[in-house]
């Protein structure tokens, strides 16, 4: 299985820098952004907490990264979407003003070619992904505003139903029964303007709408197997087979919770529960308060939570490839959204899924696939349906 290399762990790890650093890596989505809060934050300095930042992609080997634009479900009215709309456009300028003042490392990116084109000039790719269609309120003309702003996919919604879509974890159950009709014609534009449908956090019917409905392949830019991990938030394998029909891909979460169903853990919950009480409001916080907030929260974590690992993520991927094969695979780590697993807890170590995928006895082609060809091949797609 593995030619040439032997059995030791430090040629394993030799073979697997060698293959990662030849293809295109990507992640199609992190929660960075969100620290972007603390005015002293720069994607340019190395951190011990959090997830990501350029010096630890560099390390990782990780050449692009989708940045999420989040905004948490919230009122449905004429008030609160332009609240929130000011609130998106307020995180693409963070984004863009982090990205400017490292430019001699980094370039905002737009499309396919721009990926491969900094990657020849060592650069790293910053994408910029909406997560969660909140901020359109019932405004079509949206779409194309933060398309300009650099939005290269929109996720419909997040744990909550909104104007678009249900969602797989809304405790009230479904309130349209899949997409709505505005949701409908929310698809149509994103396909008319070539931005990517992201389907991940949508419920069964809402997958299943958007699939007829999206004239273009979709993305599920962080979802794992439902048949590995039961939470509703996987796709099934009736979805994953569907989703192959589309021709898009299932970019596998490696948040522990839904890569492994997670042991009853009562001390981690009340743990949990004691400091979001402490705390409060994260958005009312000074900057010192919320750096607290994070060292006691990972203190937490390291202390109380039982992480999946790097092998387990990779059995997400092994069932991927046998339901509906090596082109519908990618990776979409949720990192500083809760993402990261025992081996791969920030970007600094994304090498040790490729030293999994190698020990496995995937290809150079393959792993090439699973870190960037696939998600680039649908971007392409997306772009040429664009107008049509």
């Amino acid at each position: 299985m593995l030619s040439g290399c032997g059995n030791s762990d430090e040629k394993l790890m030799r073979r697997a820098e060698k293959i990662h650093n030849e293809f295109l890596t990507v992640d199609t989505h992190c929660d960075t952004p969100m620290r972007f809060e603390d005015s002293d934050f720069d994607l340019g300095k190395r951190y011990d907490d959090g997830c990501v930042d350029f010096p630890r992609m560099v390390e990782g080997g990780l050449d692009a990264e989708f940045f999420a634009v989040f905004i948490g479900q919230g009122p449905r009215n004429d008030s609160a979407y332009n609240s929130v709309h000011k609130e998106a456009l307020e995180i693409f300028d963070s984004i863009k003003e982090n990205i400017t003042k490292n430019s001699s490392v980094a370039e905002l990116a737009f499309s396919p070619g721009d990926a491969y084109r900094l990657k020849k000039k060592k650069k790293i790719a910053a994408f910029i992904g909406l997560e969660n269609g909140y901020p359109l309120g019932l405004s079509i003309d949206r779409i194309k505003e933060y398309y300009d702003l650099g939005a290269r996919y929109i996720t419909l919604c997040h744990t909550s139903n909104n104007d678009i879509c249900d969602s797989s974890t809304d405790p009230r159950g479904p309130e349209h029964d899949g997409l709505s009709e505005f949701g409908i014609e929310v698809v149509k534009e994103i396909n008319r303007l070539g931005l990517m449908v992201d389907v991940s956090h949508i419920s069964d019917e809402a997958f299943f709408d958007v699939i007829n409905s999206s004239k273009a392949p979709v993305i599920a830019s962080h979802s794992s197997s439902r048949a590995l991990c039961s939470s509703p938030r996987n796709l099934s394998d009736d979805m994953l087979l569907s989703l192959r029909a589309n021709g898009g891909v299932i970019q596998i979460c490696i948040l522990s919770g839904y890569i492994k169903t997670p042991e009853p853990n009562p001390e981690l919950d009340a743990k949990m529960v004691e400091l979001s009480a402490r705390y409060g409001n994260l958005r009312e916080l000074s900057d010192e308060q919320r750096q607290s907030f994070r060292s006691e929260r990972r203190e937490i974590i390291n202390n109380y939570r039982k992480l999946a690992t790097v092998a387990d993520v990779v059995d997400h991927i092994d069932h991927v490839v046998q339901v509906i094969g090596i082109d519908h695979v990618g990776i979409g780590t949720d990192f500083d959204g809760g993402g990261g697993v025992d081996g791969c807890r920030s970007v600094a170590e994304m090498k040790n899924i490729t030293k999994e995928l190698v020990s496995r006895g995937y290809s150079k082609s393959d792993i090439g696939k699973i870190w960037g060809g696939n998600i680039m091949r649908v971007f392409r797609e997306v772009e040429k349906i664009a107008g049509k």
